[in-house]
């Protein structure tokens, strides 16, 4: 593709020096486009430290899955480099700014997975956007683990338990208040 595709893609992808599209790939045999993202910097600063202009060591290959544009599914595919420090002495892979470390998807894939399981069952939501359910309890599991790290609960003195059975034998529903007024934690 030419270079004003690429740089079409940079901006729609809302990506920032020194992150832009190189390459795109479409397939409509499977409802697929792809795009190769690159960082041209050389040095860059180390993610453990902060140390700044650091040499880049290597570039790791990594791919995310992204929201559809239009009818197709959407993948950003980048050699995301590792700096090797020279003040800590750590080799580090950088973050990159569209996706959380280790997650697979891209923060607006996660959003709008996350929105839709607000008013969807789960394999309902995971269906719509063609990934496994199991993929999604994921994703929901680390934001509300990071959401109960931020509740302050030292005004807690008792807690109180309901455990309420369903339709599966192996499924339970827990919910957790606090027994001294009532309310309601999960």
């Amino acid at each position: 593709m030419s270079v004003q595709i690429e740089a079409l893609f940079t901006s729609a992808l809302g990506l920032q020096p020194p992150w832009a599209v190189r390459h795109v790939r479409l397939d409509t045999a499977k409802h697929r486009i792809d795009f190769d993202v690159e960082c041209k910097q050389a040095l860059l600063a180390c993610p453990a430290c902060g140390a700044a202009s650091q040499k880049v060591h290597d570039r790791m290959q990594r791919s995310w899955r992204h929201l559809d544009f239009f009818q197709y599914e959407a993948w950003l595919h980048a050699d995301v480099p590792r700096v090797k420090c020279s003040s800590c002495g750590k080799t580090t892979q950088i973050n990159v700014p569209w996706a959380r470390e280790g997650s697979g998807f891209t923060l607006l894939f996660e959003a709008l997975a996350l929105t839709m399981c607000q008013d969807l069952p789960v394999r309902q939501a995971a269906q719509s956007l063609r990934v496994r359910d199991k993929q999604l309890w994921r994703r929901i599991e680390h934001y509300v683990t990071e959401a109960r790290k931020q509740q302050d609960m030292r005004q807690v003195r008792i807690v109180g338990e309901c455990r309420q059975q369903t339709r599966w034998p192996d499924v339970q529903i827990r919910r957790w208040s606090d027994g001294e007024f009532g309310r309601r934690r999960g």
